[in-house]
């Protein structure tokens, strides 16, 4: 479906964008759970005279795009995420900050972008909204919406990077250790073998193998994030697992084999999603930072060339305290601005 208002501009400033911030925390959208979000971002671009369409991903969950009836098909497309990190957080806010789920993650990037589209728009200048599902579980949203790319030539991603431009962008590779055993009796530790026993040696050579590093980039990173296993205190576990991620800072080639071979033959390794390490258009004159976390960005290929900005801090993300500064909201609507009229 798709609506062809032409009401007029509602979100023309940071103080319209921290009212819509707020609107946004305030929907729970959960990654799976996105799409009241989405309706209600598509009922009011619709409502500020966008061409607006759901774009349909799984179940009732779709990505939103917008464009100006007077530009179809833009040059350049401002994208983010709508999904979020549990728990679900409403929103608060303080004379400096916007506190709440999402904040900075990516809500108040998706009303900075808004507002932005909205100044350009009064100017002539004409621009994509593009806001995504899943990027918080497995970029679904991004995959689909790589399959109905509207010949773009930049999409500026928005992730919280305190607004510097990303110099480039760390990858991920998520990997799974298995081990497999046979229960027993735990009085008889002899009858059966210890999955358990296995996995944590496993564990314990995977964390101390060199990892690779770059001089501009930093390290590739090792979180052991999850760990599970066993039946109960008393009986020999059959069955122990952990997942692992990884942050690269170039090709996995080289450290799939390591990781492979370091874990050794009594687990099974697995290697479930990788997510690319890339380097990123800057732009002179901005202040840079590398992301050591992943993004949309390496699925959205057929956007266009990607940059990567965005208000708020990476720090505080995913954390009870979540939050985005005011100012900061203010100064990603102008640096928005700046930036696609530079590209155009």
């Amino acid at each position: 479906m798709i609506c062809r208002s032409s009401k007029p501009v509602v979100y023309s400033g940071s103080m319209d964008a921290i009212t819509l911030t707020r609107q946004l925390v305030d929907i729970e959208s959960i990654s799976g759970n996105e799409a009241a979000v989405g309706n209600y971002l598509y009922g009011e671009l619709c409502r500020v005279g966008y061409r607006t369409r759901r774009m349909p991903v799984e179940g009732d969950r779709f990505n939103v795009y917008a464009a100006s009836p007077e530009q179809p098909n833009p040059e350049v497309v401002f994208s983010t995420h709508m999904d979020t990190v549990p728990p679900f957080i409403p929103s608060s806010e303080d004379a400096t900050r916007i506190f709440g789920r999402g904040s900075c993650d990516a809500k108040g990037i998706i009303a900075a972008q808004i507002a932005a589209a909205e100044r350009l728009r009064r100017e002539g200048i004409y621009v994509g909204l593009l806001f995504l599902v899943g990027e918080e579980r497995d970029s679904l949203g991004a995959k689909v919406a790589n399959n109905q790319a509207q010949g773009s030539k930049y999409l500026i991603n928005g992730e919280p990077t305190e607004n510097r431009i990303a110099l480039a962008s760390k990858g991920t590779l998520r990997v799974e250790v298995t081990a497999s055993g046979k229960m027993a009796h735990s009085a008889y530790p002899e009858l059966g073998e210890s999955a358990i026993d296995k996995l944590i040696p496993a564990l314990t050579r995977l964390r101390a193998m060199p990892l690779p590093s770059d001089p501009e980039i930093g390290p590739c990173t090792l979180n052991i994030g999850l760990i599970e296993g066993g039946r109960a205190p008393n009986v020999i576990p059959d069955y122990a697992h952990a997942d692992l991620l990884y942050r690269l800072v170039g090709s996995s080639d080289d450290l799939r084999r390591q990781i492979a071979n370091t874990a050794g033959n009594q687990v099974k390794v697995e290697f479930p999603l990788e997510l690319p390490f890339l380097r990123l258009r800057t732009v002179a004159g901005l202040p840079t930072m590398i992301a050591a976390f992943t993004t949309d960005i390496p699925t959205l290929t057929n956007w266009g060339e990607p940059l990567l900005i965005g208000p708020g801090s990476i720090h505080v993300a995913h954390t009870d305290g979540e939050f985005i500064e005011k100012q900061q909201l203010a100064e990603a609507i102008d640096l928005y601005c700046a930036i696609a009229k530079r590209l155009v």
